[in-house]
């Protein structure tokens, strides 16, 4: 989709950006005050009520962004809440027993517990060598174990105000439909930066990942949610309401980290244990000497996985979890 026509001055969509370095093909409003007053209105007038949304503790942002990557939202809260009442902070985190910490991710099934490996060591990167005092940026942020810049950015915006714009599949949708910004990395990049007002990073990244996704989801709901870029969106003039495929994540269930997550539970809750007793907690028609799922090498290879990622050991043929 793309907009062809430059808008007049009643603020029809279209209209260029004249005065910025955008990439070829990017246009935004030339009222781009009013585009941005009007989100930020929107935003702060009402919103989702999400408890990460009512606090400027990087920490508890932190936990909230790792537990939230490809994890439903409403799984997450309960699991948010748990988590930062038994490790309220850092220090707490990084005392714990990273076992422990694994265990807590695979019971709230959280994904992949990479992240809960990834977010001890964090804690520990914090309370060791940075004497308790968190990165404010998103280069800084980025030092911390299994932070990549998405997840930086957003700590350092929603934390501390001091992030850059954020580019995620929301943001990719509602910039493609109402610029007709191409689907393009470099050109949803330009446009965001573009869009958001200096030294708003907070409320703006909160407010147009909101719009994304209450407004202008993949089948949107522009005027029962009040969609404040109405009058410059060029999906909402033609009724072209096309967007970037987004892909998909596979089904939790039955899928491999399903089957990794349950020797991680069984070791949990059963201790250390030989294959062929692990085999039958893990999938309920195991068959040692079979082929294929379900046989001792299929559950080789998640015992291998699982130790590679430092996540458990196995010695003299017994699979314990790493402490």
């Amino acid at each position: 989709m793309s907009s062809e026509e430059d808008a007049d001055a009643d603020g029809d969509p279209g209209a260029s950006a004249s005065d910025r370095d955008l990439p070829d093909g990017v246009s935004l409003p030339e009222d781009l005050d009013a585009v941005q007053d009007a989100l930020l209105s929107w935003y702060r007038e009402d919103h989702r009520s999400f408890p990460w949304r009512e606090t400027t503790d990087p920490y508890a942002i932190l936990v909230s962004e790792v537990m939230s990557q490809q994890t439903q939202l409403s799984r997450v809260e309960t699991a948010w809440a748990a988590f930062l009442d038994r490790w309220p902070d850092p220090a707490a985190l990084a005392d714990a027993d990273r076992a422990d910490v694994v265990a807590f991710w695979t019971d709230h099934s959280l994904g992949y517990n990479n992240r809960a490996k990834y977010l001890h060591e964090a804690a520990r990167q914090i309370t060791e060598e940075m004497d308790g005092e968190f990165p404010t940026d998103p280069d800084g942020l980025q030092a911390l174990q299994g932070v990549g810049p998405y997840t930086a950015n957003a700590v350092a915006s929603f934390a501390f105000n001091e992030g850059d714009a954020v580019v995620d599949t929301n943001v990719k949708r509602v910039a493609y439909r109402a610029f007709g910004v191409p689907d393009d990395d470099a050109a949803f990049e330009a446009a965001a930066a573009a869009l958001m007002p200096e030294g708003e990073s907070r409320d703006w990244n909160n407010a147009i990942m909101e719009l994304g996704g209450v407004a202008c989801e993949k089948t949107p709901s522009c005027d029962e949610a009040g969609c404040p870029w109405r009058q410059w969106c060029g999906a909402y003039h033609t009724g072209d309401f096309t967007a970037p495929d987004v892909p998909t994540q596979p089904p939790y269930e039955g899928s491999r980290r399903q089957k990794r997550a349950r020797v991680l539970s069984a070791l949990s809750e059963h201790g250390p244990q030989e294959l062929d007793d692990l085999g039958p907690r893990v999938r309920v028609d195991y068959a040692p000497d079979g082929e294929g799922d379900g046989s001792r090498e299929w559950l080789r290879g998640l015992v291998t996985d699982l130790v590679d990622d430092e996540l458990v050991a196995i010695e003299d043929g017994v699979v314990e979890l790493r402490t």
